[in-house]
């Protein structure tokens, strides 16, 4: 069995200078020459860089850097021997008419959209076959009990009551094939299509709350990635303003504005935490909502093939003689493959099969 949580641990980006702002002995105490030799913007500059190196940002979601060398290993995919949805629906998929881009699992929820108005039409489809039956029935019930021809004697005219006869037996047979259809075909669709509707909508306000949370997060970093960056500026200034005449009140606005800057730095850390605990949680999410969404399309699809087997069923006991009409539906419905359909779909359709890691300071 598949655990999408078993995943989670494998692909996310290290950080190896995470320690550096992680208390207060990353600014060890000094002289001042010792500051004023070892700028501070020296070690965000070098975050910066070791950062670029392995990830990149993307609608505040973080990704590993496509592979550049032999040596560097290419993320696996979650499900490797299926186009699952969960591996290739995570980058953003860009709008050519400059609109807002759209998400990769706002891809496949339009999908399952689309596929709830197809099952709905199929209904009204059957809808007005019913009506049509009925409607059918109806016409050779009347036609039955014409009198037309009804003085006919002799054989002849038993051999014609006969055939009047018989249009009223069949108007009862496609007065019960419209009835089956009403309660065995069309009901079933509709009632299907009801709560495939509620679970959609379920997963879709649960991951837009998660990506806007995403958002937020991402938006505290940027924020404390800037404080940080101007309490480093304001140590240098200070630095390099030392005077020897004034040593002790240098030093003094030195330590200050050291105690300031690891702070900064101690709270980047902390919205880099939080960032990355929200964009794990949207991970799991994604991963699990998108297995839900290809189980849910799975069932669908095989309701449909059910429902239409039925209707192909109950159209073979009404009449035998159009047998011929309905043999290719049967051959169709028995090719039906819910999984090269979404094979075929996801090849067209998917976003980018990188998936997000934890993003470095």
């Amino acid at each position: 069995s598949f655990s999408p949580l078993s995943f989670l641990s494998l692909f996310l980006c290290p950080s190896p200078l995470s320690l550096l702002f992680s208390s207060s002995s990353s600014f060890p105490s000094s002289s001042p020459s010792d500051v004023s030799q070892k700028p501070l913007s020296l070690v965000s500059h070098s975050l910066e860089f070791i950062s670029q190196l392995f990830c990149i940002q993307i609608n505040c979601v973080t990704f590993p850097l496509p592979s550049v060398t032999p040596d560097q290993p290419e993320q696996q995919l979650l499900k490797p021997n299926e186009w699952s949805y969960c591996d290739y629906f995570w980058t953003d998929k860009k709008d050519p008419q400059g609109t807002p881009s759209v998400g990769g699992f706002e891809v496949l929820l339009q999908k399952q959209l689309k596929g709830k108005q197809m099952q709905k039409e199929m209904a009204e489809f059957v809808r007005e076959r019913i009506k049509i039956e009925d409607e059918y029935s109806k016409n050779l019930s009347k036609l039955s009990q014409s009198p037309l021809a009804a003085q006919e004697e002799g054989t002849l005219g038993e051999a014609w009551a006969q055939l009047k006869r018989s249009c009223h037996d069949e108007a009862e047979v496609h007065l019960k094939f419209s009835n089956k259809l009403q309660c065995e075909v069309e009901k079933p669709l509709l009632t299907f299509r009801d709560n495939f509707k509620k679970e959609l909508k379920k997963y879709d306000h649960h991951i837009i709350d998660l990506r806007k949370q995403l958002a937020s997060r991402y938006a505290g970093v940027e924020k404390a990635r800037k404080a940080l960056a101007d309490r480093q500026k304001d140590l240098e200034v200070k630095t390099q303003q030392l005077d020897i005449k004034h040593m002790n009140k240098h030093e003094e606005d030195i330590k200050k504005a050291r105690r300031k800057s690891t702070q900064a730095g101690d709270d980047l850390m902390h919205n880099v935490d939080l960032y990355n605990r929200a964009q794990s949680k949207w991970f799991e999410e994604m991963v699990t909502t998108s297995l839900e969404l290809e189980r849910l399309e799975v069932e669908r699809v095989e309701m449909i093939r059910q429902n239409l087997r039925q209707y192909t069923t109950l159209r073979h006991e009404t009449d035998m003689f159009n047998q011929s009409t309905v043999e290719p539906v049967d051959q169709l419905l028995q090719s039906v493959d819910p999984a090269k359909d979404r094979e075929l779909w996801v090849q067209e359709h998917k976003t980018g099969d990188l998936r997000p890691v934890d993003m470095d300071i």
